[in-house]
Order: C-alpha cells, then structure tokens, then sequence
C-alpha cells in the first residue's frame, strides 16, 4: 500500500512540478506571477481538443500543432497585456494577470461551453502495468515520468549551453545590465512567456486526461503548482520540480489518511513555508538594501 502512494503522489507530483516550472521560468526571468498561467493552459489544451474531434487529426499531430498554438499565446499575452504596461507596480501586474486569466476562461466558455469534455490520450489511465507484486503503475504516470525527465534535461542544456538560455539567466539577474550588453530584454520577455506557456500546456494535458475538460479545470492544479513552487523555491527550477514531488507524496498521504482534508494541504503548505521560511526548501532568500 505504501509503495503504490508514493507511485501515486510521486506521478501527480510530477505534473505538479511541470505546471510549478511553467509558472517559475516567468517569474525567474520578469519577476512576474503569472496568474492566467492556468488559463493559457486550459486554452491551449482545448485546441489540442477540437484539433482531435472536429479534424480528427491524429494525436501527436493535433500536439505538435498545439505546442506551436501555446508558444504563440504566451508571446500574444506578454506583447498585448504586460509589455504595454510601462513600470506597473506588483498589485498592477496581479490585476492584468487576472483579467487575462478571465478573459481566457470567457473565451473558452464562449467557444466550448461550460460542461466537462473528455479528452483522451493515447497514454490511457486505465491501462495498467504491475512491475513488482503489489505495485500497480498506469501508462499515465509513466508518460508523466518520462515527459517531466525530458523536460528538466531540456532545460538544464538550454539554459547552460544555448544563447539564448544565458541571456534569459543574465535578464533574470540585472534587466539593466544586461540592456547594456546588448540583450533584447523584452524580446526574452516574450521568449519565457512562450516557453512557459509551453510546458504548462503540457502539464495541462496531462490533468485534463487524468479528469474532465472545461473551462474552469486548471484552477486546482494552478494553486497546486503555485503551492509547489513556494514549497521548493520560486527562483530554482530543480527545487519547484521537486517541491511538486514533495507536494504529491505530501497530498496522497494526507489524502489516504484523512481524504476530506485533502484539498487544503496545498494552501497549507504555502501558508506554513512563507512563514517558517519564505525562499522555499531550495532557494536563497535575498535581502534587498535601500
């Protein structure tokens, strides 16, 4: 029993931790918490839904259209929303985070209507393996395993060997700075937004296979995955992947020991790390000097 929990929390954990480094990469890059993260996902993953239905497309083609539809959105959102925008204040910055995230939800609600869809991959829930007696795993998770593995090794090349990585890392670091060594700041702006939006889309498949559709399905998993990012650290990309795994083990436990709590341990976890300590598990905490 022990061992198919931690499988279990080990798997959702993963895509806590996906959705946790969609959020992450924005903010690393324009200290931005991206509140429609979770809607540009939802977007993202209905397309990838009418790409399937209605055209009938196969999967992996109607997915690679959907990642290119997703890297798209994210640089649409920061071009039309944040960049216009001219020295917000962090509250400003919430507010048109918010009013995309309901934008996004209206359009899909408009488009699609309100009522839960099906969305059906080939990495199907229901098909199950049984390695060791007793210990039963999905193809589910093990598309989640491979995918989240894939993912963090992408991005740790990307961002240690590419161009492009390393200016993203050095805009992170002073914006200013690095307008003076010649890096187009808001054009990594709008590179890390379509990035992000990316991989949450990726995320966002995942859980809508593992549940329902509709407009509203990515609100629990955003607070999930903003509640991993604050667990392992908003500023690292390993510790936000790893607090998701730590937040999935944490959940399933919880939720096997008392399933009508299950639902606050994220908000839990962010009250009880930003009190005990506010960097995360995995980063270091800065003190400004005025």
């Amino acid at each position: 029993m022990i061992g198919q929990l931690i499988i279990e929390g080990l798997a959702i954990g993963a895509c806590y931790g996906l959705f946790a480094i969609a959020v992450v990469i924005i903010y690393k890059t324009s200290e931005v918490v991206n509140f429609a993260q979770g809607e540009m996902a939802m977007l993202s993953t209905f397309i990838a839904f009418h790409i399937l239905n209605y055209y009938h497309y196969p999967f992996w083609l109607a997915f690679i259209l959907t990642m290119a539809f997703a890297i798209l959105l994210g640089v649409l959102i920061e071009f039309l929303f944040l960049r216009p925008a001219k020295h917000p204040s962090l509250l400003g910055l919430i507010v048109i985070t918010l009013g995309a995230e309901m934008l996004l939800m209206g359009l899909a609600g408009w488009k699609w209507g309100a009522e839960q869809k099906e969305f059906v991959v080939p990495m199907s829930y229901q098909v199950t393996h049984e390695p060791f007696p007793g210990m039963i795993i999905n193809d589910w998770a093990i598309a989640v395993f491979i995918t989240a593995a894939l993912v963090m090794v992408l991005l740790f090349l990307f961002f240690k060997y590419t161009k492009l990585g390393i200016a993203m890392r050095a805009t992170q670091q002073n914006q200013h700075a690095a307008k003076i060594m010649g890096i187009r700041v808001e054009r990594v702006f709008s590179i890390a937004w379509g990035f992000s939006s990316l991989i949450g889309t990726i995320a966002a498949m995942f859980f809508a296979s593992r549940s329902t559709l509709d407009p509203g399905f990515m609100l629990e998993p955003f607070l999930r995955a903003f509640a991993a990012a604050v667990l392992g650290g908003l500023m690292s990309i390993p510790g936000v992947f790893i607090g998701g795994e730590l937040l999935g083990l944490i959940e399933n436990f919880f939720g096997y020991v008392w399933p009508e709590w299950k639902p606050i341990v994220a908000f839990v976890v962010i009250i009880l790390v930003l009190c005990i300590r506010p960097s995360g598990l995995f980063a270091k905490h800065y003190v400004k000097k005025v």
